[in-house]
Formats: structure tokens, C-alpha cells, sequence
């Protein structure tokens, strides 16, 4: 069992900025031994969840699953509900406001992930982090290629800001921490 909270989530991410981003179950063992200390599930369904958490849990990994991504659960706040109950993952990560709601209602650390595709979301993104309209407790802008506008963000946002999509390079992973994200996730191995 986890109860990560906020502090220990950046005091993790102030050793490790990197996240282990797995979209692929067959690259899991790599992310697990990886340095890595948290690893975002982004693929497979409720059947392998619970041996996925364990091996996790096991190598003192942080797990987060995504629920808009899992297989053969619902989305709505029961699914959550059960997700909290039977798995009881380190946390969750959702586009969905009322999933990041719902998953925040239920105890779960919450990482709601925004997508940075032209100025109007953009727009919406500072005014969302400005008010702290958000049932999340980081958030995730993707790409995390763009520093100006993630620094932006990051000044405003009154919760932690990781960054993800599209990163390749070392380069691009330490711009996106410049301009103040806490963390950067990726699915680039050679990054891990």
C-alpha cells in the first residue's frame, strides 16, 4: 500500500526527474531496474495490474497508472472507487477533469495531464493553473518541448508541474526543468 503525498512526490522527483513512461508492458522490467523512481503506465488492462503494482512496489518503484489508457476498467467515479480498492496503485493520471475529480475524491494522488496544441489551450491552461481549478495534485503538460509556455505555466501553477511527449533528448528533458517543471517523463530508454 501507498499513500504518496505532494511533498514526497517532488522530494522524489528533486532526486529523479526522470520518468519512466511505459507504453509497451514488454518494456516494463527495463523500466523497473531502470534508475527511474516513478514509472507511468500508460498501456495494459486490469488482468496484469495487480502483478504489475507488485513488481513495482517490489524494486521500491512508484507506480502511476493511467486510467484513460487501462483496459477493462470503466470511467467513471465506481471504477475509480474500485481501482483505490482492489489495486490501490502510488497514483493516477488522467486528461479528464471528472476522472481527476473522482480519483481525488477517492484518495488517490491525482496527476492531470494537459495538452499544449495551439494558443487557445494554452490560454486555457494559465487560466486553469491561475484559479487552481484543478482536482489534481501535479499536473502534466504535453509536449514538454515548448519551455517558454511551460515556464509560464509553472509560474502560475500552484501544484507541482512535470512535463512529457515528445521528449528524445537530454537536452530537451533539461529545458523542460529550467523552465521549472519538476519532472519530465518519457518513453525514450536511452533517458531512463
Amino acid at each position: 500500500m501507498s499513500d504518496i503525498n505532494k511533498k514526497e512526490f517532488c522530494e522524489i522527483l528533486e532526486r529523479s526527474p526522470v520518468i519512466a513512461a511505459v507504453f509497451d508492458t514488454a518494456d516494463l522490467p527495463l523500466a523497473i531496474e531502470s534508475p527511474c523512481e516513478i514509472i507511468f503506465l500508460l498501456c495494459g488492462n486490469i488482468c496484469e495490474l495487480s502483478g504489475i503494482i507488485a513488481g513495482a512496489r517490489k524494486k521500491g518503484k512508484k507506480l502511476f497508472v493511467h486510467l484513460d489508457l487501462l483496459v477493462g476498467i470503466g470511467k467513471d467515479q465506481f471504477s475509480v472507487q474500485y481501482m483505490k480498492n482492489i489495486f490501490d496503485p502510488d497514483g493516477v493520471i488522467t486528461t479528464k477533469g471528472n476522472m481527476a475529480k473522482h480519483a481525488h475524491d477517492a484518495g488517490l494522488f491525482v496527476i492531470q495531464r494537459f495538452f499544449l496544441l495551439d494558443s487557445k489551450s494554452y490560454e486555457s491552461i494559465l487560466k486553469t493553473v491561475k484559479s487552481a481549478d484543478v482536482d489534481a495534485d501535479a499536473i502534466e503538460i504535453l509536449p514538454g518541448i515548448i519551455p517558454s509556455a511551460i515556464g509560464k505555466i509553472c509560474r502560475l501553477s500552484k501544484i507541482p508541474v512535470i512535463t512529457g511527449g515528445m521528449i528524445r533528448e537530454k537536452s530537451e528533458a533539461l529545458d523542460s526543468l529550467m523552465a521549472g517543471a519538476i519532472g519530465v517523463s518519457t518513453s525514450c530508454k536511452d533517458l531512463w
